[in-house]
């Protein structure tokens, strides 16, 4: 049988409630994302949106303020209301919007900005910004103004009468659909025609565009004032580096880093590019540079400016390119300002045409490492072939790259803090990389590792320091983050005894993306929780994880009888209900009347984690 999902909310509105069944939880999720991205609605000081909340009619304004093209000052001269003195936090909020139209006040004079905000009040006030006045409707108030609001979309995922109370819910719901609602004054979806974002070619929200148009930023860690420019404080931020969420604690020296106040978030960008600085164009106002047979565009002022006439670079010298978004140039520096040295594995390695600087052409190979501080690195190398998935040293100035193989095995237990493996401690500023196949790699931290036991051939390569201690190390599929998981929902098998011949078709579920295996290969899978693991675009492994009844959940901790198993940090948790997989979050599954079984890759002895959740409700 073929299964439905829902897709996931961000964790902070799964925490509450689940969504109307009128609005694909997608879209919730871009809700979230584009309305803090927008400033219209951002969480509270732990990132939660608290959607089950009732909405003030001030906290509405100031919605409304921020989806409005109007500006508002930090403070006002006046009192708008009797009861919005000038010193009320709302004030300039209230002052900007009655001054545009947007709202009025009570017959009474006054505005009561702690009143819970009705449907009908919110919804006037959504249509003023598009350009809507009472007199553009007829009858009795309000019911010309909901018919409208219905006619453009704006109820899309609200389910309230006219007088009920909007929750914070209702609001991102409503301000999400006034995006792509047609304003009166242009006859152009909103987001495009009065705030300037794009759409798609279908006339949704472009959620990726409009992360990246309100983006701020980039710094470079380490450069002088860098964390400064970062408007809040971010150690509590949520921080993507290179795909992966993390913490502020996992930034270094070099990285690349955007930022979104509104959405407390980092993205953080590792890329480089070691080689000859081969062109800069044009050479009067720098615009893009060619390196490593290459070009890269360039972002900043700082990198144009590096490589300018007044600059410290010059065609012909050997420098590091500090990539960021779109792999555009954030900074230039010096091989030796990075690392002149790495290792880690080859993810790639082809040939590729360059061009001497008397431009004549010639044929190279182009090695990409990942190496175990976590960043790419491209250098130029037609020293002899080398195979993706090497364990390699590679040490660079400039057109020099000198390309050495590694291999050093070690066994033992890491600490149950961390802290050792075995008999050697991890220096402070370890780098670790587990690999997988020809091309996969993650780095990992010390404390993934803790009280995992480590066999020889678990280990590909590690490095002491001066001191002794582990300085550099790289895995073999110890952690299996590097791997698919999720929910087989369809197993399709054949066979013909006669023709000698059999096939399979697998549907599955992966975190709300939907996939498909066909072949003429029978993997024995059955519907449920289940591994992938791919080496390129070739399955290595196929199977359902191993099955362990839960008893409770306390933070990323599972407990079953007198045992307790890890919960991964993406672990993905469906509520199976009626034979359908609906995609949940602990939050939501841990609050009592589910049954909750865990679904793991391996032992945690050997890296295993739970990787995936299914709750069902009691009775």
């Amino acid at each position: 049988m073929k299964k439905r999902f829902l897709s996931a909310l961000l964790a902070a509105a799964l925490a509450l409630t689940l969504l109307p069944t009128a609005l694909a939880a997608t879209a919730a999720e871009d809700a979230s994302q584009v309305l803090a991205a927008l400033d219209i609605m951002v969480g509270d000081e732990n990132g939660s949106l608290n959607l089950s909340a009732p909405v003030t009619r001030a906290e509405f304004v100031k919605m409304l303020m921020a989806a409005s093209p109007v500006s508002v000052g930090d403070e006002t001269a006046v009192s708008p209301y009797p009861d919005v003195p000038r010193t009320h936090w709302a004030a300039p909020y209230v002052e900007a919007a009655v001054r545009a139209g947007y709202v009025t006040g009570y017959l009474d004079g006054t505005f009561r900005p702690s009143n819970t905000i009705t449907l009908s009040e919110g919804v006037v006030m959504v249509l003023r910004l598009l350009g809507y006045q009472n007199s553009d409707f007829s009858g009795s108030f309000p019911a010309g103004q909901m018919a409208m609001y219905r006619t453009l979309d704006l109820d899309e995922g609200i389910s309230l009468g006219q007088n009920d109370t909007m929750t914070r819910q209702d609001a991102m719901y409503l301000f999400y659909n006034l995006l792509t609602a047609a304003s009166k004054t242009t006859g152009a979806p909103y987001l495009s025609s009065v705030l300037g974002h794009s759409l798609t070619a279908d006339g949704k929200v472009d959620t990726l565009a409009l992360l990246n148009e309100t983006m701020d930023g980039p710094v470079v860690v380490g450069e002088s004032g860098w964390r400064e420019k970062i408007p809040f404080d971010f150690s509590r931020a949520s921080v993507n580096r290179a795909g992966k969420i993390t913490s502020a604690d996992a930034l270094v020296q070099n990285d690349v880093v955007y930022w979104s106040k509104s959405m407390n978030t980092l993205w953080v960008y590792t890329n480089r590019v070691t080689g000859t600085l081969q062109a800069v164009s044009p050479a009067s106002a720098p615009a893009s540079v060619t390196v490593a047979g290459k070009s890269y565009s360039i972002e900043t002022s700082a990198a144009a400016y590096a490589v300018s006439d007044l600059g410290s670079f010059r065609v012909g010298d050997a420098v590091t390119l500090l990539l960021g978004r779109d792999n555009k140039v954030v900074s230039v520096l010096s091989p030796a300002q990075t690392s002149g040295t790495v290792c880690g594995m080859v993810i790639s390695a082809e040939p590729r045409s360059y061009e001497d600087k008397d431009g004549h052409s010639y044929t190279a190979y182009s090695l990409t490492v990942m190496a175990t501080d976590g960043s790419t690195y491209v250098y130029r190398y037609d020293k002899g072939t080398m195979k993706a998935g090497a364990i390699v040293q590679v040490t660079s100035s400039g057109e020099d790259v000198q390309v050495k193989t590694l291999s050093a095995s070690l066994s033992g237990r890491v600490s149950t803090d961390g802290s050792k493996l075995g008999k050697y401690a991890f220096a402070s500023d370890v780098e670790i990389l587990d690999t997988y196949g020809e091309s996969g790699s993650l780095r990992v931290y010390p404390a993934r590792l803790a009280g995992v036991e480590l066999t020889a051939d678990m280990v590909r390569y590690y490095l002491l320091n001066s001191s002794g201690e582990i300085s550099r190390l790289i895995l073999k599929d110890v952690t299996g983050d590097l791997h698919t998981y999720g929910v087989v929902t369809d197993v399709s098998e054949q066979s013909s005894n006669e023709l000698m011949l059999t096939s399979g078709t697998y549907v599955y579920d992966a975190g709300g993306v939907a996939g498909q295996i066909t072949g003429s290969r029978v993997y024995n899978v059955k519907e449920g929780p289940f591994l992938l693991k791919r080496n390129g675009a070739e399955i290595d492994r196929f199977a359902n994880l191993t099955e362990v009844k839960g008893d409770s959940v306390d933070g990323n901790i599972l407990y079953a009888g007198s045992r307790q198993y890890t919960i991964a940090e993406d672990a993905l948790v469906y509520e199976l209900r009626d034979g359908d997989y609906y995609l949940s979050s602990l939050a939501l599954v841990t609050g009592g009347g589910f049954t909750l079984t865990g679904w793991y890759d391996k032992p945690e002895r050997e890296g295993g984690r739970i990787r995936v959740v299914l709750a069902e409700q009691y009775g």
